[in-house]
């Protein structure tokens, strides 16, 4: 009896002990059908009793809190200064809607230009186990790169699964011998599964990223998720721009690095006064004279180029007509009724722009006037931005402590050629302007002012009283053209109102 006891519980035990490696067989059977073979008509990565199963909500939760959003355009409060302009006022009342919409449609193209992924706000999770890049990532559009330094490392786990997301390319991994632990190969989104953390980590480094979106410069955002880990960091898709150099010569001659620039309208007598100014200090520079004047003259000096415009065209349009006929890398702008002097150095402004180069306009003083400003701008929402302006500068530059930094200067100024016709000097300008260059160019150019370049101003006296009496009949600022200005920066500035003092 003792003995069919001892038999009954040994097979009792045996039993017990059969199911318990049937059930391991079962559990081992099941995680190597779910690494290998996802059942259909269920989630493709979820195992039952994961955490990502019963941690659904918080993780949507923590990615709700993690996506990228663009900052949203509040509106915008204009400053109090001696002189506010509200802009909208200038516009007649029967009008306004009509102009109104047609400057809203305008500006929603222009966010649509200007829009980039880099322009989302990222957050990085606290003591996350994913390795990732965060910049310096970059790929030409519709080639293919390398996903460098993509790693996970967390703490022991039964298995490991990451994806990848991208809006515009496509992954896919060099090695195809892990072909049946990645699912969307070729495709914007990317699972991987691995049964160890050596080689889920083994097929990230083989990941690649293909732009499959024909842009010269935008950004992909690539959300990169462990768990309930998620990162997203930006690869560039970028086409590189090809060089545009100019040529120094040998020895870096001024004249064969800049070109001096003018604008002409009736006063042929200053005009020759300040050329000949120029040619004792500087015989052999390139002058550009653009002339609108209603019955032209002849220029007739060596190396001065004369170009005639349509009378009375206007003072921007001759900017942009001289600055276009430019070779030189620089060009220096002077007024048609400056005169050189001794201290008229423009090598002392390249040797500025030249050590700086991501300097684009150095500015000297006319006869001790830097008439430096600084510009303050406020994005505002879809009523228009608030611009102020005011006299002075932002900071020294270190290497050159009698430079200053700042929005705009006066109106002698060296400038890098390439860069400033990018921004181009608006036509419609055609009587009394200058600050409204460097608003149009505020954020694309660098700006500085540099003491101990001067120039001279011609004396009035010598002026011959008709042409200074037709002249100042084109100078004078109507309310009209005061008008106008404040349109442009309305509409085509996008503002709300301009303030200065």
């Amino acid at each position: 009896m003792n003995c069919h006891r001892v038999y009954s519980l040994k097979n009792v035990f045996l039993l017990f002990l059969a199911l318990l490696v049937l059930g391991i067989v079962c559990i081992y059977s099941n995680n190597i059908l779910y690494l290998v073979k996802p059942v259909d008509g269920a989630d493709k990565w979820a195992s039952p009793g994961s955490p990502e199963t019963n941690e659904v909500k918080g993780r949507e939760e923590h990615l709700n809190f993690i996506q990228p959003t663009l900052k949203k355009r509040v509106p915008c409060t204009c400053r109090q200064a001696p002189n506010v302009y509200d802009l909208p006022a200038v516009l007649e009342e029967e009008e306004r809607s009509r102009i109104q919409a047609r400057r809203t449609a305008e500006f929603k193209k222009h966010l649509t230009r200007e829009a980039s992924p880099l322009d989302s706000l990222l957050v990085a999770l606290p003591n996350s186990p994913l390795r990732y890049p965060i910049q310096g990532v970059q790929v030409t559009p519709l080639q293919t790169i390398s996903i460098p330094e993509l790693s996970v490392h967390p703490s022991f786990r039964k298995h490991y699964k990451v994806s990848l997301k991208a809006n515009l390319g496509i992954f896919s991994i060099r090695s195809t011998n892990e072909v049946n632990e990645v699912v969307g190969d070729k495709e914007s989104e990317i699972n991987i599964m691995a049964s160890t953390q050596e080689k889920l980590n083994s097929i990230l480094k083989s990941i690649t990223y293909t732009s499959t979106v024909y842009r010269v410069n935008t950004a992909d955002l690539v959300w990169f998720t462990f768990e309930n880990y998620t990162a997203v960091f930006p690869i560039l898709i970028r086409q590189h721009t090809i060089p545009k150099l100019n040529d120094p010569g040998e020895g870096s001659k001024i004249s064969s690095l800049v070109t001096i620039t003018t604008k002409t309208f009736l006063r042929y007598a200053q005009l020759k006064k300040l050329i000949a100014s120029v040619r004792q200090f500087y015989s052999e520079i390139k002058i550009i004279v653009a002339d609108d004047s209603f019955k032209p003259q002849t220029v007739d000096e060596p190396n001065v180029e004369h170009y005639i415009m349509p009378p009375g065209k206007g003072w921007f349009a001759g900017r942009n007509l001289a600055v276009s006929q430019v070779t030189t890398k620089y060009f220096l702008w002077v007024d048609d009724d400056f005169l050189f002097t001794a201290d008229t150095k423009i090598e002392n402004m390249v040797r500025v722009m030249e050590d700086m180069p991501e300097l684009d306009v150095v500015g000297g003083s006319v006869e001790g006037n830097n008439f430096q400003f600084s510009l303050f701008y406020e994005q505002g929402d879809e009523d228009g931005g608030c611009l102020h302006q005011q006299s002075g500068h932002f900071q020294t530059i270190p290497k050159f402590p009698h430079c200053t930094l700042s929005s705009g200067v006066v109106n002698f100024f060296l400038a890098r050629t390439d860069q400033i016709q990018k921004v181009g000097f608006d036509p419609k300008l055609n009587r009394v302007a200058h600050s409204e260059f460097f608003v149009d160019g505020l954020g694309s150019l660098l700006v500085a002012s540099c003491q101990g370049v001067t120039i001279a101003h011609q004396k009035q006296e010598d002026v011959d009283p008709e042409v200074q009496a037709e002249y100042r009949k084109f100078r004078e600022n109507t309310q009209a053209q005061v008008n106008m200005k404040l349109f442009l920066h309305y509409f085509k500035n996008q503002l709300k109102c301009f303030s200065r003092g």
